[in-house]
């Protein structure tokens, strides 16, 4: 097939580019670690501190400008790690506060910045505060909890769901009261309407600051306030994987009133020098995104924007409408692009078709990294890392899967250890087992054999982050859209000042296609899935395998 363009398109970008004054993270790729799945240093079968700060060589190389660190904070671990009992602490199966300072001073040496989770929707019931404010009605921590009496008979206040299944409001004996949980019954949600609520949040901020982590990824952000009238959630058709009634959130998620926390972090960690606040934001359209950032650039830096990871299927048009979106609707700010996390099935699952698998990574990951953002890169995702899921309910570890199974198996599958080699437990750890089982494909798909391999989706991802840090065009330059007709392909330039011009070309469909730029000249690859880098193309007739991805610099 065939489309064309005018090479006028090009000639008329409107150069917005940034200026080498600009933050560190305006345009970094961020790895989130996952720690009890990245590397195990004492051989109990569970990642830790020192497992991450043995392996930060590693991710020099792969060239991150940052880590995120999900919770390490003691922890019952029912929600492995979100339900916190300290905030002040690391839980000693993850290692010491030593082992963290080393893990930060090391990273630092590599120019790795360190980013730690801040869950602020919620503590465990474990947690000091709650067990005072579960006490009694009139203990001085009575008021730091969402607690209200029931409408009789056992009746819980009002229909709300929590999002991991059944009743979000639990019972407890000694207030004669409920509490209410988002999320499981042991996370009870804080009273965000408390001021000695939020400055003793915003002390704990301070405390990791200044212990000199780079910012924080925020947890659940858009969950803090809840109607305080109380009102039931219109009900919607169906059933969730509990067997619950669908509900809409209308009353329970993303209120105004987050804004105003939003600013006031945004204050506090402005008390430090670049410092960046990363945002947990599943909203549902660019407009509610732009929110995110604040009518001045007063919240958050680097809200996610998952519109386009989540799509969980390939198409140019609604790729192109998503990048449009992140170009127009969010007031020129820098979006953060991700694929994959803690809590999604790995892209590879969600985009694959069983027979173009490795090329679909690879325009994946060129989706990810060329466009104008920050990127957001998942531990594993680089070396192509699939689900694990579990195959029976009495080996599941995720409480989601317990209660969802077998609709919902949980998050286990995309959280299984890091694949470092194709030796035992793919060099994870020495312990007789660990605390998921490694997924089967570990001796295909490990550091040791794709760092040495130039073909591997790891050689890949490496070229991808060094042609972001190199080329100014992919560091700084404008991004416009070409072709914005063409439904099988998504083609976008992007041009920096010093008139430095890098195309981008995804085929999006699983046919060859081919496209004609009118007197568009030639190109030299820069990186491709099907072409060697250096191999000159002729634009008038640019030729695209199935799911082929290119990039190409303009002479």
């Amino acid at each position: 097939m065939s489309k064309s363009a005018s090479w006028a398109i090009f000639a008329a970008a409107t150069l917005q580019c940034l200026s080498a004054a600009e933050p560190w993270w305006q345009h970094a790729v961020i790895y989130e670690i996952y720690p009890r799945s990245f590397a195990d240093s004492n051989g109990d079968g569970i990642g830790d501190l020192n497992g991450i700060t043995k392996h930060l060589d590693y991710l020099a190389d792969l060239g991150v400008d940052a880590i995120w660190i999900t919770p390490f904070y003691p922890s019952p671990q029912v929600d492995f790690g979100y339900d916190i009992s300290n905030y002040e602490a690391i839980d000693p199966q993850y290692g010491t506060m030593a082992d963290f300072d080393r893990l930060v001073a090391e990273a630092g040496k590599r120019h790795i910045r360190v980013i730690t989770d801040l869950v602020l929707n919620h503590t465990s019931d474990k947690h000091p505060w709650f067990i005072e404010s579960a006490s009694s009605r009139t203990n001085p921590k009575a008021d730091w909890y969402i607690w209200r009496d029931g409408k009789g008979n056992g009746k819980p206040p009002n229909n709300w769901i929590s999002l991991f299944g059944h009743s979000a409001w639990q019972w407890n004996a000694k207030r004669k009261q409920f509490y209410y949980h988002e999320f499981y019954k042991e996370q009870p949600d804080l009273n965000w309407r408390n001021p000695e609520v939020r400055n003793a949040m915003y002390d704990m901020v301070r405390f990791w600051l200044q212990r000199g982590v780079a910012g924080f990824r925020l947890d659940a952000i858009t969950s803090l306030f809840e109607d305080p009238e109380l009102r039931d959630e219109p009900v919607l058709s169906g059933a969730n994987a509990f067997g619950d009634p669908n509900v809409s959130r209308v009353y329970t998620d993303n209120l105004p009133e987050v804004h105003d926390v939003l600013r006031e972090l945004r204050h506090v960690t402005d008390e430090f020098p670049d410092r960046v606040l990363v945002g947990e934001t599943y909203v549902s359209n660019a407009r509610e995104l732009a929110k995110m950032y604040g009518a001045h650039n007063d919240e958050l830096q680097l809200p996610m924007d998952t519109q386009l990871g989540f799509l969980n299927h390939i198409s140019a048009d609604d790729f192109r409408r998503v990048l449009r979106d992140a170009e127009t609707g969010i007031n020129g700010n820098t979006p953060l692009f991700v694929f994959d996390n803690h809590d999604n099935t790995r892209s590879w699952n969600r985009y694959a078709d069983g027979a173009h698998d490795a090329v679909i990574a690879r325009l994946i990951a060129t989706l990810l990294l060329t466009p104008r953002c920050a990127s957001l890169i998942y531990y594993g995702e680089e070396l192509g890392m699939e689900n694990n899921d579990p195959q029976r309910k009495e080996d599941v570890r995720d409480p989601i899967g317990i209660t969802g199974w077998p609709k919902d198996k949980g998050r286990d599958g995309e959280r299984t250890p890091m694949q470092w080699t194709d030796k035992t437990d793919a060099g994870f750890s020495t312990a007789a087992s660990t605390w998921l089982p490694v997924a089967p494909d570990f001796q295909e798909r490990n550091v040791a054999v794709e760092r040495h391999d130039p073909n591997s989706l790891l050689s890949f991802y490496k070229a991808l982050i060094q042609l972001r840090k190199t080329n100014p065009a992919l560091r700084e330059g404008d991004f416009v859209l070409v072709n914005a007709t063409d439904h099988n392909v998504l083609t976008y330039l992007r041009q920096a000042l010093d008139g430095t011009r890098v195309l981008v070309a995804l085929n999006c469909t699983g046919r060859s296609q081919t496209l004609h730029f009118e007197a568009a000249g030639q190109a030299s690859t820069l990186l491709s899935s099907f072409a060697k880098a250096g191999q000159t193309e002729d634009l008038g007739r640019l030729m695209l395998p199935a799911y082929g991805s290119w990039i190409g610099q303009l002479k």
